[in-house]
């Protein structure tokens, strides 16, 4: 919502400013459509020329995210931590029947009961091969950590990759914005035989390409790039939730501990109340008697 609040007030403000101020629309929009064709068909080659097609189709996907804003909730963070507590129950408790858990999820009865979480398979998948590696009694839990880390810092540079991606477009838009007008000049310095007023339009129909590259640039693509990084940036937080829980049980401090621990060390606002997270256990608590 935000997102598209925001374009609008870049256009008002830039547009309606222009015409206040005694500018004139028609310019801008004869040349519009030519100078896109230019500079926003020039981005975007040079976008499928420097990423493979796994990553164009991730950039495209993320770009949703400048309107949909973060996926995981405050709600999202408590059913994680509910869900984490049934399943270092479980393992401490029956560690053979954490097996029909961590190896078939999908078939899981304990995540069943949260499926937007199920639905995200880096959350599962990290879930399901810590608590594995968990179950193997691993000699140091500091290795298995160290790999934690590792692989969280992997996932991390991949799910930037869109906003490096779309960045990487809003620094050349500049240049490719003085391209175009340069091809304006070469195209008006050929009419020069053409009366004072013709020659004005052509040279501000070249103007059209300087101004819409930097105004695509820092008005449009700039910020995509930047609010596609916080969005990734604020969802890295439910799966360092995750380390933060798993790392705990694997240091075998009690199961209420490991949660707490994870409690802690989740951002203000998204972090659950210390009572509502309690009500929530206490619930599962007593489904289990």
């Amino acid at each position: 919502m935000f997102g598209i609040i925001g374009i609008v007030v870049i256009l008002v403000m830039v547009f309606g400013g222009y015409t206040i101020h005694g500018g004139h629309l028609e310019p801008i929009l004869h040349a519009l459509p030519f100078e896109m064709i230019m500079i926003g068909g020039a981005a975007v080659g040079a976008f499928l020329v420097s990423n493979d097609l796994a990553a164009v189709k991730h950039t495209v996907k993320d770009m949703g995210k400048v309107f949909k804003g973060v996926r995981w909730k405050p709600g999202d963070y408590r059913d994680l931590l509910c869900l984490l507590f049934e399943l270092i129950r479980v393992a401490r408790a029956n560690p053979v029947g954490l097996e029909e858990h961590v190896e078939r999820p999908e078939e899981s009865a304990i995540f069943a009961r949260y499926p937007r979480i199920l639905h995200d398979h880096e959350a599962v998948d990290l879930i399901c091969d810590t608590m594995r590696v968990a179950s193997l009694n691993y000699d140091d839990p500091h290795q298995v950590e160290e790999v934690l880390d590792k692989r969280m810092e992997a996932a991390q540079q991949h799910a930037l990759h869109s906003s490096h991606a779309l960045q990487s477009m809003a620094d050349a838009l500049p240049a490719l914005g003085i391209v175009a007008a340069v091809l304006g000049v070469i195209k008006t310095m050929g009419s020069l035989d053409q009366p004072p007023e013709i020659l004005g339009q052509m040279i501000g129909s070249a103007l059209v390409g300087t101004f819409l590259g930097v105004f695509l640039a820092y008005g449009i693509m700039g910020p995509f790039a930047a609010r596609v990084k916080s969005v990734v940036e604020e969802d890295a937080h439910f799966y360092q939730l995750i380390r933060e829980v798993l790392v705990a049980n694997l240091h075998r401090h009690p199961a209420n501990i490991c949660i707490e621990v994870g409690r802690q060390n989740t951002p203000h606002h998204v972090r659950p109340s210390f009572g509502d997270l309690e009500e929530a256990l206490r619930n599962l608590r007593q489904e289990a008697a």
